[in-house]
């Protein structure tokens, strides 16, 4: 079952994790969509604000990302770009780490799941690796992400996956709007708005 294209804007509020609130802003471009976010969180002692524009395919392959962040010791930017789908350049040296990553995972963002559910159009009982170029949100340090989705039965009219990431010992269900956001990503963030 495919997504309705998402709305102009949305929010969330994190919680448990850490606590804190994004707002993103989706732009159809030729091609795909561009997403601009901003997610400012307390966590673990730490205050951070993280700033990012991505660019999706249509088909929700994630083109190029830049990603800032401001911290207590200062601001720092990353850019990751793919030359082909799963083959990157962070801030333009080649990424041989994240070969096979379609889509950047943002730490510090619940909206950055919707783009395996989008690109993966999985059937209920459907099971996929979605492995991850994963942005750390303190130090912008980028790692590989290896994790899965497996859609779900539908429970009052939205798509559920069964969300899992062994990296973190983390598994969780992840219930999806009509436009293919997280509405609850349970521990870390709701749908505010």
């Amino acid at each position: 079952m495919a997504f309705d294209a998402p709305p102009r804007s949305a929010t969330w509020l994190h919680q448990e994790a850490r606590t804190g609130f994004e707002v993103v802003y989706f732009t159809p471009v030729r091609g795909g969509h561009r997403i601009e976010g901003w997610t400012t969180a307390h966590e673990a002692g730490h205050a951070w604000l993280v700033a990012y524009e991505i660019e999706v395919d249509d088909s929700w392959v994630t083109r190029r990302a830049s990603v800032t962040n401001r911290t207590v010791d200062g601001t720092r930017t990353r850019v990751l770009d793919a030359d082909v789908p799963g083959r990157w350049r962070v801030d333009g040296i080649p990424a041989p780490h994240l070969n096979g990553c379609l889509d950047i995972d943002l730490e510090s963002s619940a909206m950055t799941n919707a783009f395996p559910a989008h690109r993966m159009a999985l059937d209920v009982g459907e099971y996929s690796p979605a492995p991850a170029a994963y942005v750390w949100a303190q130090d912008l340090s980028i790692d590989r992400l290896e994790q899965t989705y497996e859609r779900l039965p539908d429970e009052d009219g939205r798509q559920r996956y069964g969300y899992e990431s062994p990296a973190f010992d983390f598994t969780c269900q992840l219930t999806y709007d009509e436009s293919g956001l997280v509405v609850d990503y349970p521990g870390i963030a709701v749908r505010a708005s």
